[in-house]
């Protein structure tokens, strides 16, 4: 292979676990990193550290993924035999998160060598490289199962046998302490979020219908036997309209330690899962989004929350949004004029003049299920 991988486990910077499928085969790692270097520097225009740090990162990376995929016989760019989120779902073909973000890799690699050619020399980049990567990104795998209109989690996944929920105790969750893997891996039975967190980090490529439809599909086959799951789950359930579900979610990830729900808090706690409690009220009930360096909101509140408040800094801007029920307020505080949307309509922000939006209502949906004895707890308002 070519290029750089991260490690799915380590101690030093060496990867630092065993063969495992559900570890050394999830090379989505290195395509979360190279995100991450896109919306910072999407969100700072810090030249220095991507002409210095930034390029080279996401160089490799794409170099990695054009090493792994390849182009089949009707030209499809396919990336076989990896495992993507989900760790209950292993060495599979065409996993849609890492396929789309690993489309999102090679096109912020490609981008960012042509601001930088005189750098992408040095790293050895030439037009036909780059050329490579853009192709590989246009023709990428993106499976989709016509006859149920959802995307299976990989290729074949919708086709699997569901996992049998109904005789599953609840005393045998999690399933990974209690079933082999082997069996894990050939149903359709899903530990964390995986289709879902695509949902959300790669939002620009769904409709709103196939977020809604996917996201319900997959409810039900969700276990959450991870921690950092339920952040996800109440992101996306937020934006598709199941906003009580979605404030039960966020009251899990905010909660797990303060009530000790995973009766293993002793051990440390669950920084992620707490990190996710702020996603959840900025992406899910806030709406942020920033595909592309575009801010866009989409801010609906559950009804056991009245008023939410949050403050981000974006290309040396300082914004503050507020949202209630029926409207959302935004001021920049700091900085030039900055463009957003507010579902779906294009606003402009000036320093000190709040814009004042109204919150457009929601179609009502079915509420989706969940697997047997894995709903989130039902929060109660105080009395």
């Amino acid at each position: 292979m070519q290029g750089a991988a991260f490690p799915w486990r380590t101690i030093d910077g060496q990867e630092c676990s065993g063969y495992w499928p559900a570890g050394t085969a999830a090379f989505h790692v290195g395509a979360d990193i190279a995100d991450a270097v896109g919306r910072y520097q999407a969100a700072s225009d810090d030249a220095p550290f991507e002409r210095e740090t930034g390029l080279e990162l996401l160089v490799e990376t794409a170099r990695l993924w054009r090493s792994l995929g390849h182009h089949d016989a009707h030209g499809r760019f396919r990336i076989d035999g990896v495992t993507g989120p989900d760790e209950y779902s292993a060495v599979a073909d065409n996993n849609l998160y890492t396929n789309l973000m690993a489309q999102r890799n090679l096109r912020l690699a490609a981008d960012a060598v042509e601001r930088h050619t005189d750098r992408a020399v040095e790293l050895a980049v030439n037009p036909e490289e780059v050329a490579a990567w853009r192709d590989a990104a246009r023709a990428i795998v993106i499976p989709f199962d016509e006859q149920l209109g959802v995307h299976p989690q990989a290729e074949g996944f919708t086709e699997h046998q569901r996992w049998d929920f109904a005789r599953t105790a609840p005393e045998q969750y999690p399933l990974l302490l209690h079933y082999p893997y082997f069996d894990l891996y050939r149903k359709q039975v899903v530990k964390q979020a995986d289709l879902v967190l695509a949902l959300h980090l790669r939002g620009d490529a769904f409709s709103a219908e196939q977020k809604a439809r996917d996201f319900a599909y997959y409810e039900a086959l969700t276990v959450r036997d991870s921690s950092l799951s339920a952040c996800t789950q109440a992101v996306i359930a937020a934006e598709v309209g199941h906003l009580e579900l979605a404030y039960d979610y966020f009251a899990e990830a905010a909660l797990i330690d303060l009530e000790d729900r995973e009766h293993n808090s002793s051990d440390g706690l669950h920084i992620a899962a707490l990190a996710g409690a702020w996603t959840v009220a900025v992406a899910g009930f806030g709406g942020m989004r920033d595909h592309d360096g575009q801010l866009s909101f989409a801010p609906r509140l559950p009804q056991r929350l009245t008023r939410l408040t949050f403050g981000i800094c974006f290309r040396e801007r300082r914004l503050r949004v507020e949202v209630t029920h029926d409207q959302a307020h935004y001021t920049l505080v700091q900085g030039p004029p900055l463009p957003l949307t507010h579902h779906g309509q294009a606003i402009d922000t000036t320093n000190g003049t709040p814009v004042h939006c109204p919150i457009p209502q929601i179609a009502a949906r079915e509420s989706p299920r969940q697997p047997g004895g894995r709903s989130p707890a039902r929060r109660q308002p105080r009395a």
